[in-house]
């Protein structure tokens, strides 16, 4: 009877999603179209990630788009020119997410950080504080 309950278990935490959405964001995500939606699961993952490792960033915004078009799969977002703003300047930022169909729960996430976007091109970009 054990080893059927560790199995259990086993594949139950195969089908739960990797990271939990907040009530209140799933109840907002569930309003958008599935692109958007998708897009903004993987953005605020990305958001939260960032800010929870030890990379010392403190992100308040994620725009997937900035730099390059994102690159939509079925539960899957590609976004090699992403940025993200941090403590009022803009970094760049490449990650690769995979949801659940719905396009809420985040499954996987890998991020990539680069260099901080000089001030000067802000206005080109379309960046703010």
């Amino acid at each position: 009877m054990p080893k059927r309950l560790v199995l259990f278990v086993s594949l139950a935490s195969l089908a739960a999603p990797a990271f939990a959405v907040d009530p209140a964001i799933k109840k907002q995500l569930e309003k958008l179209d599935p692109s958007t939606r998708l897009e903004q699961s993987c953005d605020t993952e990305a958001m939260s990630r960032i800010n929870k490792d030890s990379t010392g960033f403190k992100p308040d915004k994620v725009i997937a788009y900035t730099f390059k078009d994102p690159i939509p799969g079925d539960n899957s977002l590609d976004a090699p020119g992403a940025v993200f703003r941090s403590k009022g300047d803009w970094y760049h930022l490449s990650y690769n997410c995979i949801t659940g169909p719905q396009h809420i729960n985040v499954r996987e996430l890998n991020y990539e950080i680069g260099e901080k976007v000089p001030r000067e091109k802000w206005d080109k970009y379309y960046l703010y504080d």
